[in-house]
């Protein structure tokens, strides 16, 4: 049942902050193009740019949201806050600027000052810096965006099936152990071979690498949570996601931004630009976290969780397969909203079917 407070709350009020950031993220574009171009065409441009951004990051997102909010309305209420603030925080300086940088102070073995001077400076060596890493970073946030894609099918207590052929076999086999991790070895594998074929053994072998590292951190969010939460559990005497669910939604939400900010770089090789563009868009994210919670859409609309984790499951595959080739990121926002639109359909039409359920 929805709060008094969230029946009476309108949409947009939903947003408010996200429409704040928004005027000032324009405002701070449109003085960036024009202090560096010196034209109102250069203004223009960079204003129209971080627009681009921001609904590329929203459209990247819907999924992110909505994952996000499945986990957040186990959690306490002091975390479901921590996270909606402090993961702000961490969503738009950690993963928009200090993330990029880290990748250029590793790449090129220079200062974290240095980077940031290079970004500055010199944003088409930071671009092609940033490019070059993308196999790793693909290869990573794959694997553990595609863990946690298989981790909500492979669930034996799973009683909602959309794709009601394909689902039920999957959480059949969900008692043998280790099963998804057996079925993301076997891809990581297979993509491994193809890489090798296409690009030579040394791809091959970084791809591997940061895919086993993918992994590994999924498992080990997993394990490093659960002992959290259950000693947290013990301290508040109740079975509530705490510190473990926090950390757990933040390398979720790490992942999610890899291939954005790195895709990011096609429209624009300036830092601030992309952070200023990126960030706008997390913004409305965390917004539609804080609605579909309050609002209890996960509970109202059945199969919109299904669509997210497809979603997922898709971009975790586009992100393997762009260690092969190019795919445009409006491919990859257009398909995951789709998903999650058709599954919003699909739950509509069942809500209407089963009035009394």
């Amino acid at each position: 049942m929805l709060s008094t407070d969230a029946m009476q709350r309108s949409t947009l009020s939903y947003f408010t902050w996200a429409f704040i950031v928004t005027g000032i993220g324009l405002a701070l574009g449109l003085w960036l193009g024009f202090s560096t171009e010196h034209t109102f065409g250069g203004a223009m441009k960079v204003f129209f740019i971080v627009s681009v951004l921001a609904v590329l990051e929203i459209s990247l997102s819907f999924d992110n949201a909505i994952v996000n909010a499945n986990k957040l309305k186990d959690m306490t209420p002091v975390w479901q806050q921590r996270f909606l603030t402090w993961g702000i925080l961490i969503a738009v300086f950690g993963m928009r600027i200090v993330f990029p940088l880290l990748i250029v102070v590793i790449a090129a073995n220079v200062g974290p000052w240095s980077a940031l001077v290079m970004a500055a400076s010199q944003p088409e060596e930071y671009s092609r810096i940033m490019h070059e890493a993308h196999l790793p970073i693909a290869a990573f946030g794959g694997t553990f965006l595609m863990m946690v894609a298989l981790s909500f099918f492979f669930d034996h207590e799973k009683d909602i099936h959309w794709v009601r052929w394909m689902e039920e076999k999957v959480s059949a086999y969900s008692s043998v152990k280790g099963i998804e991790i057996a079925f993301v070895l076997v891809v990581m594998l297979a993509f491994s071979e193809v890489i090798e074929a296409q690009k030579g053994a040394a791809y091959a072998t970084t791809f591997f690498h940061a895919a086993i590292w993918g992994l590994l951190t999924f498992l080990l969010v997993e394990v490093l949570g659960g002992v959290l939460d259950r000693s947290q559990q013990v301290l508040e005497g109740a079975a509530k996601g705490g510190l473990g669910a926090f950390l757990y939604l933040e390398v979720l939400d790490a992942s999610f931004s890899f291939d954005g900010v790195i895709g990011a770089f096609a429209l624009s090789s300036n830092l601030f630009i992309i952070a200023i563009g990126l960030g706008i868009g997390a913004m409305y994210v965390r917004s539609m976290t804080i609605m579909l919670v309050e609002r209890g859409t996960l509970a109202q609309y059945r199969y919109l969780e299904h669509g997210a984790f497809y979603a997922i499951l898709i971009l975790s595959v586009i992100m393997y397969v762009q260690t092969l080739t190019h795919i445009p990121e409006v491919i990859t926002g257009l398909g995951g909203a789709s998903l999650i639109g058709i599954a919003l359909w699909s739950s509509i039409r069942w809500n209407k079917a089963n009035p009394a359920e």
